[in-house]
């Protein structure tokens, strides 16, 4: 075979959830690790801690079994949280009230540097951030997170939430427009990191 013959792409994630569909779980198990991440955090946004891990878990074995209705024509990514994303508003459905956590990996997380005091202040205003979060609606919710923590584009929160363009920029403002009351109610909330929404339509 020459070297210019077809051998497969390891790095295409295409590529890697087709051999897995045909029994290959050496790809599924590199398509786990480097996805993972991703729908753990996006499952502990949604969710909350307690629970992100189950989700999580349920989403990936899902996957796994459903990898031959995968054709490839959206990002792997997109298609797997889907599943995060449907996975995770069936727990909201099924027990309320849910604690919802912003997570520790946020980009606005401060250096190593940080003085403990400034850190554990920065904690206790992410926590009365996922609190208010908590409060939103869950379909709000998880739009919220998805582009305003996940940085997502629009194209592929549709994808994952399975709704028309339109009807995601209408849930994120509503969502960016009920979060900004509930921070006006305590002024001290405005220096939360990652506090303000994003900016763009």
């Amino acid at each position: 075979m020459s070297a210019t013959a077809v051998a497969p792409d390891i790095g295409d994630d295409t590529e890697l959830a087709r051999r897995a569909a045909q029994g290959d779980l050496g790809a599924f198990e590199v398509l786990v690790a480097r996805h993972r991440d991703v729908v753990v955090r996006v499952a502990t946004r949604i969710v909350g801690r307690d629970d992100a891990e189950d989700v999580a878990q349920d989403a990936l074995l899902r996957a796994f079994h459903n990898l031959r209705g995968y054709r490839g024509d959206a990002p792997f990514r997109s298609w797997l949280l889907r599943i995060v994303h449907n996975l995770s508003l069936n727990e909201l459905e099924r027990r309320r009230p849910v604690p919802v956590d912003v997570g520790e990996e946020t980009p606005a997380d401060l250096p190593e540097s940080a003085q403990p005091a400034s850190s554990l202040e920065r904690s206790e205003r992410r926590d009365r951030l996922a609190m208010k979060i908590r409060a939103l609606r869950p379909e709000h919710r998880a739009v919220l997170v998805l582009r305003d923590l996940e940085g997502m584009p629009y194209e592929d929160i549709a994808r994952i939430t399975d709704a028309p363009m339109g009807s995601v920029k209408g849930r994120l403002h509503r969502a960016r427009s009920e979060l900004m009351d509930l921070l006006r109610n305590n002024t001290y909330d405005w220096e939360i990191p990652g506090g303000r929404p994003a900016s763009g339509t």
